[in-house]
This record gives C-alpha cells, structure tokens and sequence, in this order.
C-alpha cells in the first residue's frame, strides 16, 4: 500500500511538472506575441519546444506524445505570426518546432533498437534502415543542409511510430490522448479555419504574398483554400480527415460540434487527394465494426448531415465546393492534366534509379516535381536499394494491421487502422511519408501496432489463467 501511494504521488507531482512546463512555454509565446514583438520569438520558440518536449519525455511520457501533436497541429501557424510581427520570412523550415519535438522520441529507438526485432519491431528497422541509407546517398550527392532536412522529414514520423509500438503497455494511456487531441484538436483547426477562410488575418494574407504561393488562393476573405494552422492545404485536410474518423469513436458529446466544422473546413481545403483519402478511410473502417457500432455510426452521421448539408448548401461554401468536385470528372482540368503529364515523364528514370541520389532530392518536370509523389519521391531518393526494405517493412507492418483481431474488440483500433491505411493509399498524388502527413501515416500504424501487441498480451494472459 506504501508503495503504491508514493508511486501515485511521484506520477502526479510529475505531472504537475509537465503542465507547468507547457503552461511555461505558452506564456513565453503569447506575451511577446501579444507585444508584437514576435521577433524575439524566432530562436525561443523552436528551442523552447524542444526543452518542454524532452522534459515531458522524461517526466510525462503519455503526455508528451500528445504536445507533440499539438505542436505539429499549431506549430506553423505561430511559425508565421513570428513571420509577420518580424516583417520578412525567417530562416529555417517551417515546421521546426514540431520536428524539434517529435526527434526526443529517438531516444527511444536507441534504447530499444538492439532488441527490437525480437517482438515484432524488424518492419520498423527495414523502414528506419532505408532512410539512412538515403541519408548516407544524399550526403555524397547532395548539400549537406539539404541532406539533413530531408532525413528529419522522412526519420521523425518513424521515431514517432517506434515510440508508440515500443511502448504498448502505455496503448490505453495513448488511445485516450490520441481521442483528446484529435477531439480537440479538429474543433481548434476547424473554428481556425473558418476564421481564415473568412477574414484573412494579416498573417495569413502576409504568408501567402512573400511565398507566392499560387495553389493556396488568393490572400484576401473568401479567396484563400483553407490550411488553418498547418503549413499547407494537402496536409491540413489530410489531419483532418483523420481527426474526423477518430471523431466517430469517441463517445463526448462536444464531437458533434467538431465532426461540423472538421468537415467543412475539410471540404474548404479543396484537397481532392484527401477527399479521395477520406471516402478510402470510411470504405475500410465502417465495414469493420461491429453490426450495433455500424448502426450508432450511421445514426451520428445522419444527425452531421442534417448540420452539414445545408451549410455546404449555401453560399459562399456550395460554388467553391461543387467547382472543385466537378473537376473530378472534368476533361479540362489543367491541374490534373500537367500532373498525368509530368507523371509520365518523370516516371521511366526514377524506375531505373537503381541506387537512389539522396535524402533531398526533387525531380522536376513541367509543374510536376517528384516531391508530388510518394512513388517518385521514394525511387529517386532511395532507389531500388533502399526502396525495396522500405516497401518491404510498411507492407508487413499494414499486412499485420489487416490481419489483426484487435480491431474486432476495439473500435478505435478499426478507426486508427483505416486512417493509416488511408493516408498510404495517397502514395501516387502525395508524400505521405513524411512530415505532417508522414506523421499522420506513420502515428496511426504505431499506435494500431501497439493495439495489436497489447490485446495479444491481453489474450495470452486469460488463456494463462
């Protein structure tokens, strides 16, 4: 009993240590924010993620795994509020924060990795071992600054992963944070969203004229495509759509509310990638529940809908949106079109890229770049080399995930496990193994692996009993 209670204090004044960390940290970013003097801000708030992530990692574990997503979910948005008060787009990439953040978790692979392989952890190893050896490709061929962007790009949404496969005795720790932060999450970015769809904040009109960014709209109240607080509008409606499968496990009633404004900010972002991602997640997940789950799905959806439906009905949402999905089936779809085109072109040499030239590598053709393309991008930074054991591990990871009976006694295993599969089925219009979608990826196989190694454990200990 004695144990026990100075155990549940340790655990609860750790706690305590954590959120004062992050309360700390949201202090020291929104006063000089708020000052407008966000300049100061441009070294603080990279390395003052880092220094609360590695204190959660230590300290908090369940917790840390869900300011990381948090800081990929809010992290560009400050980045660019940085950008404006400073008056001129600052150095770096532009999810240095949440890349900072989410690499502590290579601690873990460097205390598991020596045994790993042993129970069940060799797919990660194929995966983690192919992006070195682009790392090492890329150092010969490439810049060296290059070279190290691209492996924090492709290594971190694998650490992360490792980090929630190792730790599956934690699996119902992280099942309800992964449920929190999507939760709150998708009604954070989706509300975020509405505001810059609508009123074009001047950080937001600031960011899209310095990077010209064409493809994101127009930097002016109802001409810009949705991206919220992320970097861009493929990876915003890529979270999404996870967010709002999550959203039909969980049981709080503020889901309604966040399943509304999720799906139409979803639809906002005129993300055809991600909506094609979307009807793939829903086509895997519904019929994997169970009849009476099936039946309370089809419930909450019908009472979205009845909210929905007439909200994308009406202007100034039904013009954008129904343009965009008539582009769909549309012979005049130029982007579509210089896609197909470059497509072809590009694809012949990364099929004879035998050994690969590096981590950072982009192929241009035409608008097309091989950076478009989660096919294009792997053959000409890995080759076949490195390709094949990276191919080779996603598959025996998502084979499992497929064959596992966890998802038959838990239905937020079935969500996490069409999400994943979902987002990989954008491989030939999107990269979606790397950074944010990378980390959308790759976090929903480590924790649908965790499952599947919890509930083993689970089994293995009533049939001993």
């Amino acid at each position: 009993m004695t144990s026990s209670s100075t155990t549940s204090n340790s655990s609860t004044r750790e706690n305590k240590q954590a959120w004062l960390a992050i309360q700390g940290l949201v202090i020291i970013i929104a006063l000089p924010l708020l000052a407008k003097v966000g300049r100061l801000l441009i070294p603080i708030f990279p390395l003052g993620a880092l220094a609360v992530g590695v204190i959660l990692y230590i300290r908090a574990p369940v917790l840390y795994v869900g300011f990381t997503w948090w800081m990929w979910f809010l992290g560009p948005l400050i980045r660019r509020i940085i950008d404006y008060q400073s008056g001129y787009l600052t150095p770096g990439p532009w999810i240095l924060a949440p890349t900072l953040v989410t690499f502590v978790s290579v601690i873990t692979f460097l205390k598991h990795f020596p045994k790993t392989s042993r129970y069940g952890g060799l797919p990660f190893i194929l995966c983690i071992g192919a992006v070195f050896y682009g790392f090492c490709i890329g150092l010969v061929k490439n810049s060296i600054t290059i070279t190290v962007l691209g492996l924090f790009s492709w290594i971190n949404p694998l650490l992360f992963s490792f980090h929630l496969f190792v730790n599956w005795r934690n699996y119902p720790e992280h099942r309800q944070t992964f449920q929190s932060t999507f939760l709150w999450g998708t009604l954070v970015m989706g509300v975020y969203g509405l505001l810059q769809y609508f009123l074009a904040p001047d950080w937001e009109r600031f960011f899209l004229r310095e990077t010209e960014s064409l493809s994101f709209g127009r930097p002016e109240p109802l001409g810009i495509r949705v991206f919220s607080s992320l970097d861009a509008p493929q990876t915003f409606a890529t979270v999404m759509m996870a967010g709002i499968i999550l959203l039909w496990t969980n049981p709080k009633i503020v889901r309604n509310l966040s399943t509304g404004v999720g799906h139409l900010t979803f639809l906002l972002s005129m993300a055809r990638t991600a909506w094609l991602s979307w009807v793939a997640g829903m086509l895997m997940f519904v019929p994997s529940l169970k009849a009476k789950f099936q039946m309370r799905l089809v419930v909450s959806v019908m009472v979205a809908s009845v909210f929905i439906v007439p909200l994308v009905s009406m202007e100034p949402f039904s013009t954008v949106i129904n343009d965009r999905i008539e582009s769909f089936t549309s012979k005049k779809d130029v982007s579509a079109n210089a896609r197909a085109e470059g497509y072809s072109e590009l694809l012949e040499p990364a099929l004879n890229e035998v050994i690969g030239r590096g981590l950072g590598t982009v192929v241009h053709s035409g608008s097309l770049g091989s950076n478009d393309s989660g096919i294009l991008s792997m053959l000409f930074s890995f080759g076949w080399f490195g390709s094949l054991p990276y191919l080779t591990g996603i598959f025996l990871l998502l084979f499992t995930l497929l064959n596992s009976s966890a998802a038959n006694l838990d239905p937020f295993v079935s969500a996490t496990r069409a999400i994943a599969l979902a987002t990989f089925a954008q491989m030939g219009l999107n990269v979606p193994t790397i950074e944010v979608i990378g980390m959308v990826l790759w976090g929903f196989i480590g924790i649908s692996m965790a499952a599947h190694k919890y509930y083993q454990a689970e089994r293995a200990k009533l049939l001993g009993s």
